[in-house]
């Protein structure tokens, strides 16, 4: 089990905050670090018990002579210290020479803070992750896996997470370890059988699963082989198939497994918000459970973009008001003949331009004949005035359909 090293706390997101310069030492920044500590004291030397990256000011040398500074120095380098961070600006202008040269001497990693950060939010990032990284091959009984799983899940998902080695430790301590070329899904799902079929559906794609229960649910995170194709289309299809159970499931975007923890967090975030629109909004097409799929409902980010986009952080009344310009101006003819004639030429238009204007796929998916499918068309198009099929206008009408529906769903 390797400790954490030197080069990867400096590469925290809190030590990135303090625009860190190593200043010399760089040959030894695999050097293992065992605690996080700061001090002003001038002689905490004999104090330390060797692995740790000190902080400091420099409030404890800013008077003392050139000769206790090398003193100074040379106390931390025979302690066996891993290296020494100091703070510039409110005590120490600048690095005092003596500072320098007697850690280049001693082969003392140095590193120079030009911005200002509190100390306790470094060494508490920091701390967490070597006491975390030393937890890594310990065994937890399921309940204490499932609660990490879930804190870690949740620290992704609201973008409280510390830095990318504390999210790697973190999941490498829960058995999560997705190698390069994976592809990350962020998954939220609700329904007594979503937890069952993502086990199911990992075992079947030989991919990796971080997932936690939640109320009559679970989240969590798909990693899928390369080999298992297209990631989303894989995921979806080893969900569904027949499941006695009713559940529904939502996947977010796709993306590298080696990329940082904030794109990992971002596809759960579309995940929750996709199962949220999945389970409010009315599917555009009929038959949004399959036959074949039994009670389960997987959609995915990507087939709803549309409502992602229009809703963003919620229906808030200004964002009502844009939708319903949207909707009156764009379909304000067929929701006025809708109104006193009972038909369905909204949801008809939106199933054709979703299938690319396919008459075949359209009257497929209506369950209504050619020539039924053509007259609602006809219809269509006379009371708006314009083709449907228009380049021009193709944009601006789906979006109004959509809007149409999230407006139904919210009232």
């Amino acid at each position: 089990m390797a400790a954490l090293t030197l080069r990867e706390i400096l590469s925290f997101d809190v030590l990135g905050d303090a625009a860190p310069e190593v200043l010399c030492g760089e040959q030894e920044l695999d050097r293992p670090v065992r605690w996080v500590h700061s001090s002003e004291i001038y002689e905490i030397g004999p104090l330390l018990s060797g692995g740790e990256l000190l902080l400091t000011t420099g409030l404890g040398l800013a008077g003392a002579d050139a000769g206790a500074r090398r003193h100074y120095v040379r106390e931390l380098a025979e302690r066996g210290v891993a290296g020494v961070a100091v703070e510039l600006g409110r005590s120490l202008p600048e690095m005092p020479y003596e500072l320098l040269d007697e850690s280049r001497r001693r082969g003392l990693p140095l590193v120079a803070l030009r911005a200002v950060v509190p100390f306790i939010r470094i060494a508490e990032a920091a701390n967490t992750a070597i006491v975390t990284q030393s937890l890594v091959d310990r065994p937890y009984p399921a309940a204490d896996r499932d609660g990490r799983a879930a804190a870690l899940l949740a620290d992704l998902a609201e973008g409280t997470a510390r830095s990318q080695p504390d999210v790697l430790a973190r999941a490498r301590a829960l058995d999560f370890r997705p190698e390069r070329g994976h592809r990350l899904l962020g998954v939220a799902a609700t329904g007594a059988g979503a937890l069952a079929a993502l086990d199911r559906a990992a075992r079947q794609l030989d991919a990796e699963l971080l997932r936690a229960p939640v109320a009559d649910g679970v989240t969590g995170l798909l990693a899928v082989p390369a080999g298992a194709g297209e990631p989303v289309r894989a995921a979806q299809a080893a969900v569904s198939g027949r499941h006695p159970d009713r559940f529904t499931l939502a996947l977010g975007s796709a993306c590298p497994a080696e990329a940082t923890w904030s794109r990992w967090g971002e596809s759960l975030r579309e995940a929750r918000t996709t199962l949220g629109l999945a389970l409010t909004v009315p599917n555009a097409e009929p038959a949004a459970r399959p036959a074949n799929a039994g009670g389960a409902l997987v959609t995915s980010a990507r087939a709803l973009a549309l409502e992602r986009q229009l809703t963003g952080d919620g229906l808030t009344p200004a964002t009502r008001d844009r939708l319903a310009q949207l909707v009156g101006r764009a379909l304000g003819p067929l929701l006025e003949w809708e109104a006193a004639h009972p038909s369905d030429l909204v949801r008809t238009l939106e199933v054709h331009l979703r299938n690319g204007c396919s008459p075949t796929r359209t009257a497929a998916l209506l369950h209504v004949g050619r020539q039924s499918l053509y007259q609602r068309l006809e219809r269509i198009e006379s009371l708006l005035g314009l083709p449907v099929c228009d380049p021009d206008s193709h944009a601006e009408l789906l979006l109004a359909c959509c809007a149409h529906r999230v407006l139904r769903a919210a009232a």
